[in-house]
């Protein structure tokens, strides 16, 4: 079965949070959360990376959507479709600059939010139909290049903390960034030099200088615990008794 797309809805009105929680889940979608702080809002994304943010541009909080988005862009690329009751120039021109799928102008109606996802859904479906026929990831020496933002950027090796498998994705994760790429983590795992990373789980591959602990069942790598499974416990303690 095909899985659902994921939608997180960033909304300082709890009623209309609901009320949007109600249409997306009676219109097939899954629900991640709903968040009205843009703080809680960013933390949410980069734990459970949503396919689409519906995301209010008044947030309770220090930061408003426009900058919530703002903040969330610079660690991870996730669509957005804004919400907003303010519909003056100034407040569009900013919010243009995140580079949104969409806007909803409040107050909507259900065939308004029903077109509206059901385009950015069909957008999302186009960019990894053409991420998966482009080059993602490019691993030279001791650097590789992944797509984000558009862009190929350059990750050090070294700098690469694990990567974790995320439903039909991966994430690279740094000191400082999360990247997603749609890529599996058994091709990541075939492009990364051996010699530096292991499989340690069905959901990671850790970068081994990395880690600070080494449990029977766990291992750490800063203050994230990584599951460390039966059938490749045996292969990464062989690993770290060569070094």
């Amino acid at each position: 079965m095909e899985n659902k797309v994921r939608i997180l809805i960033v909304e300082d009105d709890m009623i209309i949070g609901a009320n949007l929680t109600l249409q997306l889940t009676h219109l097939g979608y899954e629900v991640t959360g709903v968040e009205s702080r843009g703080e809680d809002a960013m933390a949410h994304a980069l734990t459970n990376t949503p396919d689409i943010i519906l995301m209010d541009i008044n947030l309770k909080g220090t930061l408003n959507g426009i900058e919530t988005v703002a903040a969330i862009q610079t660690k991870i690329d996730i669509p957005i479709i804004y919400l907003t009751a303010n519909s003056d120039d100034a407040t569009f021109s900013k919010a243009k600059e995140t580079h949104p799928r969409a806007f909803i102008t409040k107050p909507f109606n259900k065939l308004d939010l029903q077109r509206t996802i059901a385009l950015a859904v069909e957008q999302l479906k186009d960019t990894k139909n053409s991420r998966t026929s482009a080059q993602e990831v490019e691993v030279m020496n001791d650097r590789i290049f992944v797509r984000h933002n558009g862009k190929m950027e350059k990750l050090l090796l070294e700098d690469i903390l694990y990567v974790e498998a995320d439903r039909n994705y991966c994430k690279i994760k740094t000191g400082a960034t999360a990247y997603l790429l749609s890529s599996t983590l058994k091709t990541m795992e075939e492009k990364l030099p051996a010699s530096q990373f292991i499989r340690v789980h069905r959901s990671y591959i850790v970068n081994i200088p990395k880690l600070d602990v080494v449990a029977e069942g766990h291992l750490e790598i800063g203050r994230k615990v990584i599951p460390l499974s039966k059938t490749h416990k045996e292969l990464l303690f062989g690993r770290l008794r060569m070094i």
